[in-house]
């Protein structure tokens, strides 16, 4: 069962988005050296703990400085951009890194309203109802088989690239049923983020199956589930570490964003709202795990195997917040050390 890896360059306090680049530069490098398949970067804007705003420009960076990992977007948001666009970056980094560029596509801004208009210049239409089209178009674009569905007049002219060698590996990604059933119908792999803890995990998982047609891009469905993951020596260790990732999941949920506080900062914090946080703020503190899989490596293991168990997984892809770049590089070895991944 292959490993991944999801990075969203997070911003720590008092660090700089070339400190959080970097330190997602090093746990590429450190995937790729590990035997993890793939390594994906997200995009969001106007956030102050996430410097990963544009995937293509990251993506060309990482695949430039590792060796065999997969690299690829988890992912490009396309309301925000013309399908043109999208396909001419990949079809290009496809053509620098034949065989290694993932294009993993969402339908969601990544942004607060007022960021996502500008980024589409123009506040008419509904592009969220205009993806399952500019999804096609995309796919038309970069010369892949579009299962039944036709392309607009432009995308069916224009191509991405002059002289294509590869294409690269589109996956569509979701956290509902919504993309599920489109993926399927589109006989796209698909990448379901579990991670996000929406509650929708088998009901996607089962739409995806069941709606699945065969494709000229892949005969049968292939499912990746992305859980969150922080693995230390000991679980006391672990649950410490974890600390700013059930600080940042309160922010989100809040609206009180920031960048990612220590593990001391984050514990005295969390002590501090359990004392003094209205009813409603303790309950939603009380429910948010912040990380999915927290304890040893053994732990990890048991934990992943019973998601594979559960959702029929063809790859697992892992992701996680932590202050410092050690202590997600520290995760993926001693996961890949327990998995049995083998080492380039």
């Amino acid at each position: 069962m292959p490993l991944s890896v999801l990075d969203l360059a997070t911003v720590s306090e008092g660090a700089t988005s070339h400190d959080a680049l970097a330190a997602t530069t090093a746990l590429a490098r450190r995937a790729d050296e590990l035997g993890y398949a793939r390594f994906w970067v997200a995009e969001h804007h106007s956030m102050p703990a996430v410097a990963s705003t544009a995937p293509a420009v990251l993506i060309a960076h990482l695949a430039a400085r590792t060796d065999r990992i997969r690299v690829g977007s988890g992912g490009v948001m396309l309301p925000n951009h013309p399908a043109l666009v999208v396909a001419e970056q990949f079809a290009m980094l496809e053509a620098l890194h034949p065989g290694r560029i993932d294009l993993g596509i969402g339908r969601a801004p990544g942004a607060d309203p007022l960021t996502a208009v500008a980024l589409r210049r123009s506040a008419t239409g509904d592009p969220v109802e205009q993806f399952p089209a500019d999804l096609v178009d995309t796919l038309a674009l970069l010369g892949q088989d579009l299962a039944g569905r036709t392309p607009s007049a432009a995308a069916r002219r224009l191509r991405a690239t002059p002289a294509p060698g590869s294409s690269p590996q589109v996956w569509l990604l979701g956290s509902s049923t919504y993309s599920a059933r489109l993926a399927g119908e589109l006989g796209l792999p698909f990448a379901y983020a579990h991670h996000f803890s929406t509650g929708q995990t088998d009901a996607a998982v089962e739409t995806y199956r069941t709606t699945f047609r065969p494709s000229g891009a892949l005969a049968s469905s292939h499912l990746v589930i992305t859980t969150s993951v922080l693995v230390a020596p000991t679980a006391d260790e672990a649950r410490h570490l974890a600390g700013p990732s059930r600080v940042m999941a309160l922010s989100l949920r809040t609206g009180r964003l920031g960048p990612v506080v220590s593990p001391d900062d984050a514990a005295s914090a969390l002590r501090e709202l359990g004392r003094t946080a209205p009813s409603e703020v303790a309950e939603l503190l009380a429910g948010l795990p912040g990380t999915q899989v927290v304890g040893t490596a053994t732990d990890a293991v048991a934990a992943l195997e019973e998601l594979i168990v559960r959702t029929g997984a063809d790859e697992l892809m892992i992701t996680g917040t932590a202050y410092d770049a050690q202590t997600r590089i520290e995760t993926l070895e001693q996961l890949a050390g327990a998995w049995g991944l083998r080492a380039v």
